[in-house]
């Protein structure tokens, strides 16, 4: 990936050492430095949004109060002392982008050739034209016949409208990411995961499903937020998937991120998933991956810190 137009992917180079996340009602920024040997998290803050000033989608105005998204970072920044970043990952929500598994049987050894062919295959499956898209990817996995690719392709003018958001502080978004694929880094950085797992990140605006085996993405699953596909229904579809066409019999990992920083409409979330799959659900800690020098945390800090803290650390990947 490249470090200056990435809006996904796990293989990259090595991010700065400070995120910053952009959702629909808060913006988050997180500082990580090498202590001892691990890496700990050294600041941290979280800034309220006003309702409306974010509204992601794949098109049209998504920062809606660009003055009030600058201002709420401008004080996270204060309040961690981060004030004077110049670089930094951005972390976007998920629902700015459309996210694909395309499968080649054959791969091209030039990378310009290998973006093309994956181009093409995007050009009919998008929204929007693929000229006006920017397109990252990475292996998802592979077997000895065919190489699966991760896909993930945004609109330049909606990148364009987060990415403003950090140039009007002087600080350069290295790279761009999504917020799902960050909560995985997170996960996957704490070691490899042997069996399948089941990863759930809520947004206001969206759910996040995707199935890993053995720390390989196998299935990625993007829906609104809308009320008559319910968050129950979205888990059980997915299952089916898994055991229909992943030949999987039972997750041995179920992971939930996004819940304790929901309003009150998730937050049956957890018992939901366990009740339909009948299986514990774990919530996505950073704490186990990284020092914290405050450790007095909400479940609501911890999910803010998830998706920043993995793009940090997404050089921890298992290959």
């Amino acid at each position: 990936m490249s470090d200056t137009t990435s809006s996904a992917g796990w293989f990259a180079p090595a991010p700065p050492s400070i995120a910053v996340e952009v959702t629909s009602r808060r913006v988050t920024v997180a500082s990580v430095s090498a202590a001892r040997g691990r890496p700990t998290v050294g600041a941290y803050a979280s800034e309220a949004l006003p309702d409306g000033a974010v509204t992601p989608a794949l098109a049209g105005l998504n920062i809606v109060a660009p003055d009030d998204v600058v201002a709420a970072l401008g004080r996270a920044l204060e309040q961690a002392g981060l004030r004077a970043a110049r670089r930094a990952a951005l972390v976007v929500p998920d629902h700015v982008a459309r996210v694909s598994l395309v499968t080649l049987t054959d791969v091209p050894a030039r990378p310009a050739d290998l973006d093309t062919i994956l181009r093409w295959q995007l050009r009919k499956s998008l929204p929007f034209p693929i000229g006006e898209a920017r397109v990252a990817h990475f292996v998802a996995h592979a077997d000895g016949a065919s190489t699966t690719f991760a896909t993930v392709a945004a609109r330049e003018d909606v990148l364009a409208q987060y990415e403003g958001v950090t140039s009007a502080l002087d600080i350069h978004a290295g790279i761009v990411d999504l917020a799902g694929f960050n909560v995985v880094n997170a996960i996957l950085a704490g070691g490899r995961l042997d069996g399948d797992a089941l990863v759930v990140c809520l947004a206001p605006e969206s759910t996040t499903l995707a199935i890993l085996r053995d720390g390989h993405l196998m299935f990625c699953r993007q829906r609104a937020a809308v009320h008559d596909e319910p968050l129950d229904t979205l888990v059980h579809q997915t299952a089916m998937y898994h055991r229909d066409r992943l030949g999987g019999a039972t997750f041995r990992h179920v992971w939930l991120a996004g819940a304790a920083s929901q309003s009150a409409e998730s937050a049956g979330a957890r018992a939901q998933i366990e009740q339909r799959l009948g299986l514990a659900v774990q919530e996505v800690d950073v704490r186990p991956l990284v020092g914290l020098k405050n450790r007095s945390l909400t479940a609501a800090d911890l999910d803010a810190l998830a998706a920043p803290v993995g793009v940090i650390l997404r050089e921890s990947r298992v290959a």
